[in-house]
């Protein structure tokens, strides 16, 4: 089958794509946008986080054919040219990346939360993240990342 979305801006086709491909393989392997990382394949760990028409899903659970004429934006797609999101900013400037395998996931999801929630509290925060694991920074740098992009943007409103 044929499936034609908007990726980032972009309009993206792929071709032979076959009824039970992901809409992360389409993306990382047809369209060449590697940000979502493939780790668990069961929607267990975030890694895989996409927005979907605004909503934040993981594309591992998603079968490419359901993002026929659909928008997706990627971790990539946060980013304005050379210049990072403040979220994505944060993150590097709190050391809230080691691995980096959940990072992405956690980018968008952080991303989808300040949007929502100018100010979000620290419960806020987590139960937004809670869908996201993380084995290496034991999430208090990823706190603080998140603190300081709602800060950030409610300081620039």
């Amino acid at each position: 089958m044929r499936v034609t979305f908007t990726v980032n801006g972009r309009r993206e086709t792929a071709d032979d794509v076959w009824e039970g491909e992901s809409l992360l393989y389409v993306l990382r392997e047809r369209v060449g946008l590697p940000g979502s990382k493939n780790a668990c394949e069961q929607g267990e760990c975030g890694s895989c986080t996409v927005h979907l028409d605004g909503t934040p899903v993981c594309a591992c659970l998603v079968a490419a054919g359901q993002a026929e004429g659909r928008e997706v934006r990627t971790v990539e797609g946060l980013a304005d040219g050379d210049r990072l999101d403040p979220v994505q900013e944060a993150f590097v400037e709190c050391g809230a990346v080691q691995c980096g395998f959940c990072t992405p996931g956690l980018v968008v999801q952080a991303h989808d939360l300040i949007e929502r929630v100018a100010q979000p509290s620290d419960a806020e925060i987590r139960e937004a993240l809670a869908g996201n694991l993380c084995r290496c920074t034991g999430y208090e740098k990823i706190l603080d990342a998140v603190r300081l992009a709602a800060a950030r943007k409610a300081a620039a409103s």
